[in-house]
């Protein structure tokens, strides 16, 4: 208790020192960012798996319509920013969203039957498992990012619905050392899994990596900081997504 004591006393010191050494406008951005992080931790303890993100959408949403090729994107941040800047997201196409910034196998998992199959979709489009090799919702083994990604798999295919599995998108440190949260290898080693995985299961296996990547690093023309894609970056992952998704409706 009095270990305790100490650090939160030693806390507030620092914290203390830090807020006098700044001008009140850099005070107040700090409180508001703290502010921001504390409801984004509460709204993360209320609904862990994000079921309210998409919870009216998917309500108000009208069954497909005969004929229609109703596709889904699940994913995290790299989906989910997909469709905000100057490309915007597959105009025309009967294509839905269902990325949430941050997310983690195991959170789309818990969401998957909400956010996929309940839309009857006939393909959905995985992409995930480069916020499990940040820990961002905890440890987690490759072996477990793999666990998750299978069971979405079976649940997909169960309900008739075809599977086409994304690749990780590589990382650069030409901005910020993003190699610390994604490194390189662990990267690497999960698109191997994926494609041989792709293949044993009747999957299409969507290689964004190779598209987006010099060596083995994300080019920098098509990013703004090293991880997500920027729009250049979605203009080459688009017609690939398009590619697997034909291959995908045409398979048996």
């Amino acid at each position: 208790m009095k270990t305790i004591t100490i650090r939160i006393i030693s806390g507030l010191i620092v914290v203390g020192a830090l807020f006098a050494a700044r001008s009140p406008q850099e005070c107040a951005s700090t409180i508001a960012e703290l502010e921001q992080r504390i409801d984004a931790q509460r709204h993360m303890l209320m609904d862990w798996a994000g079921l309210i993100r998409y919870g009216s959408e998917n309500t108000e949403l009208p069954q497909p319509a005969a004929g229609e090729n109703r596709v889904i994107f699940l994913g995290d941040e790299i989906t989910e920013n997909w469709g905000h800047g100057k490309t915007g997201f597959f105009s025309g196409r009967p294509y839905l969203n269902r990325g949430i910034k941050g997310q983690t196998t195991p959170q789309m998992l818990v969401r998957f039957r909400q956010d996929v199959i309940a839309l009857k979709p006939k393909v959905v489009v995985i992409l995930a498992g480069a916020n499990d090799v940040a820990s961002l919702t905890g440890p987690i083994t490759q072996a477990m990012t793999a666990e998750n990604i299978m069971s979405m798999v079976e649940l997909a295919k169960t309900n008739d619905i075809k599977v086409v599995l994304a690749s990780l998108t590589p990382i650069c440190d030409c901005y910020a050392k993003q190699s610390r949260l994604r490194p390189h290898g662990k990267i690497i080693g999960i698109n191997g899994w994926l494609r041989e995985y792709a293949a044993q299961s009747g999957s299409v296996y969507l290689n964004y990596y190779s598209a987006l990547a010099q060596g083995r690093n994300l080019k920098k023309e098509l990013t703004d900081d090293g991880w997500l894609p920027n729009d250049a970056g979605y203009a080459v992952m688009a017609p690939l997504a398009e590619q697997a998704i034909a291959q995908a409706l045409n398979s048996k």
